[in-house]
């Protein structure tokens, strides 16, 4: 019986994955095996020596200490791409927003109430402060083409824009599903100096936090609209707010507003309303829930944002999973360590990340806790467990 700590209010449908026969689920686990969460933050917390997965029901993580985790050989999941449908809704609204003056019309037409029979005529008068363009023609710059980047990308296609995209880092699974309406930039400056429009979809990180500066500012089209549905740190907003009042931004339009940028003119904040969806909240729980449930069951990762992926089908009668630092000869101290103890190895599978590795070893016949002791006390290992196969 695996027991699974909440520390969000979890979609039921993501739950409904984790069959109550083998898994304890409750907020009120002390001593649990697993945590699934969303926005809590765990930075504080004192990780249980029980711990051995945490699964973030989203894609960002920095609500969770990583690092602790990783020392420990706690993996971490996140779940990206489950939200993407409903961030690249909300980007594709801001297209609009951005150009049309939506937000300020309505604004301006709640200043009419009590004006009664006045209101429509003074509608018809007051309207053409709050003209824009339209997108059908005009360039979208995708900075980022992950999950959500692509799908913007492709609906904007099909909105009859001009789509550049920029990501040297593309996945080969992203760039397959990614129109070949869509031009590839030759650099981030190539795409800025040509778009009409730019939305931001990278990962923040020490060399993207203030890509979008007064050097990038200077070599954008006047009046161009931006959008950032990834992470605030991505703009400077001393320089945004320089560019704003240059008429070389024209809107602003973010899902992380802060105090500075609520004050400024021609930006529109939206509280985070990204994956605020049914559907997004049901996606991420559902898939948080069966990575977290293959790694119980089977040992594999997909989506551990500090482990590498691994993964391989479980046939044998027992495997063992270990996790040790990424420094020489260790496989063959685990290797020889089960010759020792005369435990013949059927498969395995070393991957490493950073300064880690994760090994999946099936074992040709049985093997008792105890034989795994010596392993747990080599240095330089710092987890093992022992899976039985199914009977």
């Amino acid at each position: 019986m695996y027991k699974i700590k909440t520390l969000n209010k979890i979609s039921p449908l993501g739950l409904e994955v984790l069959p109550r026969a083998d898994y304890e689920i409750s907020s009120e686990i002390t001593n649990p095996d697993g945590i699934i969460l969303r926005s809590f933050n765990m930075l504080d917390m004192e990780l249980p020596e029980s711990l051995k997965a945490v699964a973030r029901a989203g894609a960002g993580v920095n609500n969770i200490p990583i690092d602790r985790c990783t020392e420990k050989g706690i993996v971490v999941f996140n779940t990206p791409g489950a939200n993407a449908n409903g961030v690249k809704e909300l980007v594709l609204c801001s297209l609009f927003l951005t150009s049309r003056k939506v937000v300020p019309g309505i604004a301006w037409a709640k200043t009419l109430i009590g004006q009664g029979d006045q209101v429509p005529n003074l509608v018809e008068k007051g309207k053409a402060q709050f003209e824009g363009p339209e997108v059908k023609g005009k360039t979208l710059g995708v900075i980022g083409l992950g999950a959500i980047g692509v799908l913007v990308a492709n609906d904007a296609v099909a909105l009859g824009m001009k789509v550049l995209g920029y990501d040297p880092f593309i996945s080969v699974d992203r760039a397959w599903g990614l129109s070949r309406a869509v031009e590839k930039s030759i650099s981030l400056d190539d795409l800025i100096a040509r778009a009409d429009y730019i939305t931001l979809h990278a990962p923040q990180t020490n060399e993207t936090k203030g890509m979008i500066n007064k050097e990038k500012f200077a070599i954008m089209k006047k009046g161009v609209r931006l959008l950032n549905f990834a992470r605030n740190g991505l703009v400077n907003n001393a320089d945004l707010k320089q560019a704003i009042a240059d008429g070389v931004v024209a809107c602003y339009i973010t899902d992380f507003p802060d105090e500075e940028l609520l004050q400024m003119d021609n930006v529109i904040g939206i509280p985070h309303l990204g994956a605020s969806t049914p559907e997004s909240e049901d996606n991420c729980a559902v898939m948080a829930s069966v990575q977290i449930k293959d790694f119980f069951e089977s040992g594999n990762l997909r989506n551990s944002v500090n482990f590498p992926d691994c993964e391989l089908p479980f046939n044998s009668k027992a495997r063992v999973i270990i996790i040790n630092k990424n420094i020489p000869a260790m496989v063959g101290k685990m290797t020889a360590l089960f010759a020792e103890k005369k435990i013949n190895i059927a498969n395995m599978l070393n991957r490493h990340k950073g300064d880690y590795a994760y090994n999946i070893i099936d074992i040709d016949g049985d093997v008792a806790e105890s034989e795994l002791d010596s392993l747990r006390k080599e240095e330089g290992i710092i987890m093992v467990r022992l899976l039985k196969g199914k009977k």
